[in-house]
């Protein structure tokens, strides 16, 4: 008897476990579906795609029981894919969810915004008056993440609106954030990526009486027309590049233009030096210097959720001498990571096919999921989304356009998106830029992708930005938007765009290139590389409308705070989640 968590098999469960021992609550995984009958109360955190869920509560045995338990009336709390599952359909799968919700669910408009719809927004209840105790608080942001949702329409969908309980807007849409109904609650947003704000609306359900929770009264049928403006943020990540250094201990580094050890210093002699060397006198030679060591992995993300960030990333810099899962020392790292952050974790590095020494093949699919059940939200590649992309544009007679077919379905970025949902791939892009002697007479494959420079020291220049694989050491024939179109058609959901050029300078973002990557896809894009004081947050957002924007070493080194970010963002009239103090 008691809480039960219930796990079909994919996706991040274990950030809710994390959470729930956070708040002091115990709990059991439902292993059988027998299970279900000892249950006096059950979470649902589900993760991913809605065809993915469905037949993996099948394929366990689950459904049914979990059907059975809903209409018992006992006290389900069903998170992102635990709330579509109560709907009749999704668009996003052919199997049939358990139809308590008359109505459907569908994908996102991306005529006027980017989906999926990726990052903090905020929440209106239909009811402001009946706020039973469950801890909603309008004046905060919740973290969401999906590409399909039920939207609200009282007047076409009747029987379905004494279930919302709340709604959130995103960019003209407006969708169901909360249901809540007899002992049915359920949020699109995920609680335990939310922060504070999560866990107060999490420890609020779970310490409600149970007559509470399970005879909550039916919402009202309240119109909710599109606001001129949504509640949606802009998103501050905190990037931590993860290496070992030359002891072999886990860091957290900084490199400039992607080199992360110190300068090179001259290797003492044995001798004096002298103007004439002899020629049997020791060679001064230069070595490069140590590792820049900025810190603990673990301490910095504890120490940057703190602080307010709205996202981490940890990437592994790191070579592996076997595989990605035979020597994979960021395992460790997102485990106790995860066990104290409560925002997205996105994790890089070595998400890639990969073969044992004993001859295992080890998929990029097993790398992420791997990854996952570590604590992880979402999964970043590299080099290999670039050889997907020049694989599918190998194979394709015409540039391949958003929207179009994909791959061939065997690509890191297809089989995680397939089994995840888009939202969980992140695609890191490495571009540096190639300068052509003459715009006027440029006639070559990149023509419509030349950038004309426009500031003091770039007049009279132009180029193209060209990717590159293997930390930057590698150019490839394929450009920066070659690459993001790839990608979106690939399934990735987010392109995290940095720039070899402005890694490291402290100059600012690179505008032209976040410009061209964002005219040219419809999924969110993080703007990474330059940053160095908080007006360059302001002007990316600015002027290129961007969704999110990265930086590592100014955080790292202290020179700039998340907090002080986020007030010029404010200053600026731009939507930021509020940090609290």
């Amino acid at each position: 008897m008691g809480l039960y968590l219930l796990d079909y098999g994919a996706g991040n469960v274990q950030s809710l476990a994390n959470t729930l021992q956070r708040l002091g609550h115990s709990f059991k995984w439902i292993s059988s579906p027998a299970d279900f009958d000892d249950a006096t109360c059950l979470i649902f955190p589900g993760v991913g795609a809605f065809q993915t869920a469905v037949d993996g509560l099948t394929s366990r045995g689950f459904l049914e029981p979990l059907r059975r338990y809903i209409i018992s009336g006992r006290p389900y709390f069903g998170i992102c894919i635990g709330m579509q599952v109560l709907f009749r359909s999704s668009t996003e799968g052919s199997a049939p969810g358990l139809g308590i919700i008359p109505s459907k669910i569908d994908v996102f408009s991306n005529e006027d915004k980017t989906v999926p719809h990726m990052g903090w927004n905020s929440v209106h209840l239909l009811d402001p008056q009946h706020k039973a105790d469950e801890g909603l608080d309008e004046t905060l942001h919740y973290y969401f993440v999906h590409s399909y949702r039920a939207t609200y329409d009282p007047e076409r969908e009747p029987d379905t609106a004494p279930w919302v309980h709340s709604v959130t807007q995103y960019g003209q849409e407006v969708f169901v954030a909360t249901v809540r109904k007899d002992n049915v609650f359920g949020c699109q947003f995920h609680p335990e990526k939310s922060g504070d704000a999560g866990l107060q609306l999490l420890d609020a359900w779970l310490r409600e009486p149970t007559s509470t929770q399970s005879r909550s009264r039916p919402a009202q049928r309240v119109p909710f027309p599109p606001r001129p403006r949504d509640g949606f943020t802009k998103r501050i990540i905190a990037c931590m590049d993860v290496r070992a250094n030359d002891q072999g201990d886990l860091v957290v580094t900084k490199g400039d233009q992607y080199d992360v050890r110190e300068k090179a210093t001259p290797a003492p002699s044995s001798t004096p030096s002298s103007s004439s060397p002899s020629p049997n006198s020791p060679l001064t030679v230069s070595v490069a210097g140590a590792v820049r060591n900025l810190g603990k992995p673990v301490a910095l993300a504890a120490r940057y959720y703190a602080a307010g960030a709205d996202e981490l990333a940890l990437l592994n810099i790191t070579s592996f001498r076997h595989s990605p899962l035979r020597d994979q020392p960021m395992l460790a790292v997102v485990r106790a990571a995860a066990a104290t952050v409560f925002v997205p974790l996105t994790i890089g590095g070595g998400i890639r096919d990969a073969v044992d020494p004993d001859g295992t093949p080890r998929s990029a699919l097993e790398v992420a999921g791997a990854y996952f059940r570590a604590g992880a939200d979402k999964v970043s590649i590299g080099s290999e989304a670039v050889y997907a992309v020049e694989r599918l544009r190998a194979t394709t007679t015409a540039a391949p356009a958003a929207g179009g077919a994909g791959g061939d379905g065997s690509s890191a970025i297809e089989t995680i998106a397939r089994a995840y949902g888009r939202q969980a791939v992140v695609v890191s892009v490495d571009p540096k830029r190639v300068y052509v002697e003459d715009a006027a007479t440029y006639d070559g494959p990149r023509i419509d992708e030349l950038v004309l420079g426009s500031g003091e020291d770039e007049r009279g220049k132009a180029w193209w930005y060209q990717c590159t694989v293997s930390g930057g050491r590698e150019a490839r024939d394929l450009s920066v938007v070659e690459l993001a179109r790839g990608a979106e058609i690939l399934g990735a959901g987010e392109i995290l765009l940095n720039s070899i050029d402005r890694d490291g300078t402290g100059r600012g973002f690179d505008l032209d290139l976040v410009n061209l990557v964002r005219r040219n896809v419809s999924i969110p894009v993080v703007a990474s590389s330059g940053a160095g004081n908080v007006q360059h947050f302001v002007d990316v957002f600015e002027k290129t409308g961007v969704e999110a924007a990265l930086a590592a070493g100014i955080f790292h080194r202290g020179e700039v705070r998340i907090d002080q970010v986020k007030e010029a963002l404010a200053e600026a009239g731009i939507n930021a989640r509020k940090t609290r103090t």
